[in-house]
């Protein structure tokens, strides 16, 4: 529904200041994350509506508790907050936020909070007495009694830095930073403010490094890149030499590249637009079809048609019959060798939820083959639905048996038999082991899209994982990728360049099976810096089932030592 909005206000953009404000209402739902990127996105391509947008964004900012959302939050206020008023307010909202620059719980008060998130867990108690009544009477009584609920007035955006969130630490270090050296370059701002705005920026950023390292968190993998931003900071705001480098890349180059960002999207929406427009028609409703075998004699045998395979495809709509014979010869597979008395071969047509098979059986004995039958087996979610029937074959005589096979999940599966028969001179059974049929993951795989927001959130959700490491010939990045995307049959969610040059390529690629499964992979590659200039890295797969991570781990080991096809 919010991409529904958001597309609706980009193309009518004299609604998008009464739609942005209604959604930013919804920043602290489940929502939060899809409506702060809209507000994101809207605050770059609409300058007019910025103003608005930062005074209910800073309105709203105490509402927020999901840590993405708050950075998304901060990095508007860092970016867009660029006049003497905005910038003052956003300065002391995100300080009240704050609060004391001190992150790290004392020992009381995390007692006290470890006392109270255990008698919440504890819930009601319950203590049953006897008791004498007035009439001398014993009776029991029952006492139900609630913990008291502790009101906490802390901030959203303390609770989650006290808690430990060191990447939220960095953002906050960054926005204000941004606001203390833009603050510099505004002339309605007095020397003397920006100085108390830089002192109170280094103060906050020295409680949260000490957060960073004190605190025991998940995020502390996380701790020394925090530190090291927190610090170009700090010497961002003291070293006028530093700050003389990285000011204009801090104030400008963020959305420069957002801008960048924004605007290849919606070229790539555009080229989306233009290839599923419908095609001009290549043949007219009105044009002349002549079928030979429907002309009278007469006619036909004073004409030469040398074009009746074109009129066959302009008659059945499919011009590539070439292609078509091809891609039915690779689905052909070999079950019994040429030596063999009985030659068997299979053509395979993989449906979307079945398997079915055409088993030509050849007799190629002078005698004839009583009971023969194709025991098939198979090995995976697969089930036989339809069994072939059992056949009587003469001397050098042929015939075609079908057997339909039901699919449940997307996973490689094998197809295995054998041909059984009875010589009627003799009555002794024969056997003829058949050689595998392996179903390739590919036939079920269907390249999809999705948004960032939902990938990861897929990704944090799935739990089966497959970790695959780079060992291939190809030595460019990009035609890595494209091998990859190719091999597997998947989309490439993220936007890349075939013109840059650089030593490290990430990429997510996302395809949907079938049967609605989700298949996630994170492509993380680095060229070596040696001599032989090789790959190195990994493949990361995830999805909800076992079967079609391994499946698809097979698939990519096997297909990413060769070299893609230009």
């Amino acid at each position: 529904l919010i991409r529904a909005i958001h597309g609706c206000a980009v193309r009518f953009p004299q609604v998008a200041e009464s739609v942005v404000h209604v959604l930013m209402d919804f920043l602290s739902t489940d929502g939060g994350m899809q409506v702060i990127i809209f507000v994101r996105a809207i605050i770059e391509q609409y300058p007019p509506l910025r103003e608005s947008i930062l005074s209910k964004l800073l309105g709203a900012l105490d509402e927020i508790s999901n840590s993405s959302v708050m950075c998304v939050c901060l990095w508007i206020l860092g970016e867009y907050c660029e006049t003497a008023g905005s910038l003052t307010e956003a300065f002391e909202d995100i300080n009240t936020q704050l609060g004391e620059a001190c992150f790290v719980l004392k020992n009381d008060e995390k007692k006290a909070q470890e006392k109270a998130a255990a008698e919440a867990l504890a819930g009601p108690k319950m203590v049953t007495k006897n008791v004498i009544l007035s009439d001398g009477t014993y009776a029991t009584q029952t006492v139900y009694s609630e913990p008291k609920k502790v009101e906490d007035n802390t901030p959203n955006l303390r609770k989650l830095l006290v808690s430990g969130d060191v990447f939220l630490g960095s953002v906050v270090s960054s926005t204000l930073t941004k606001l203390c050296l833009r603050a510099g370059d505004l002339s309605d701002i007095t020397p003397v403010k920006a100085k108390e705005m830089t002192v109170q920026a280094l103060l906050v950023m020295c409680a949260i490094v000490k957060m960073a390292t004190i605190t025991v968190t998940a995020q502390r993998s996380s701790v020394a890149d925090c530190s090291e931003r927190v610090t170009l900071c700090c010497r961002a705001l003291l070293d006028p030499k530093v700050c003389d480098m990285v000011k204009p890349i801090m104030l400008g180059q963020g959305k420069t590249a957002f801008g960048t960002f924004l605007k290849n999207i919606k070229d790539k929406e555009l080229s989306q637009t233009k290839k599923d427009a419908p095609s001009a028609p290549t043949v007219q409703a009105d044009d002349l079809i002549h079928f030979r075998q429907l002309r009278s004699t007469a006619v036909a045998g004073g004409e030469l048609d040398l074009d009746d395979g074109s009129d066959l495809a302009r008659a059945t709509g499919y011009a590539d019959g070439g292609s078509l014979l091809s891609s039915e010869l690779s689905h052909v597979y070999q079950l019994s060798g040429f030596a063999d008395p009985v030659y068997a071969e299979a053509f395979v047509t993989v449906r979307d939820y079945d398997i079915s098979l055409e088993i030509l059986v050849i007799n190629r004995t002078p005698n004839t083959l009583a009971n023969m039958n194709v025991e098939l087996s198979t090995m995976g979610d697969m089930k036989i639905v339809e069994r072939p029937q059992s056949q009587t074959l003469g001397p050098s005589d042929q015939t075609t048996i079908r057997a339909s096979i039901k699919v449940s999940s997307t996973e490689t599966g094998h197809i295995f038999g054998t041909i059984v028969y009875e010589d009627p001179t003799t009555q002794e059974k024969f056997y003829i082991n058949l050689n595998d049929i392996h179903m390739d993951i590919m036939d079920y795989i269907r390249p999809s899209t999705c948004t960032d927001e939902v990938f990861r959130s897929m990704w944090a959700e799935f739990e089966w994982e497959n970790k695959v490491a780079i060992s291939t010939s190809i030595t460019d990045l990009t035609q890595f990728l494209n091998h990859i995307v190719k091999s597997t049959n998947m989309k490439c969610l993220t936007p890349h360049d075939g013109a840059e040059k650089g030593s490290f390529l990430a990429a997510n690629l996302y395809a949907k099976s079938v049967f609605g499964e989700d298949a996630l992979v994170n492509l993380s590659v680095e060229k070596k810096e040696d001599s032989a200039g090789e790959l190195a890295g990994y493949i990361r797969i995830r999805s909800k089932t076992q079967g079609i991570a391994l499946s698809l781990g097979d698939r990519i080991t096997m297909v990413q030592r060769g070299a893609s096809e230009q």
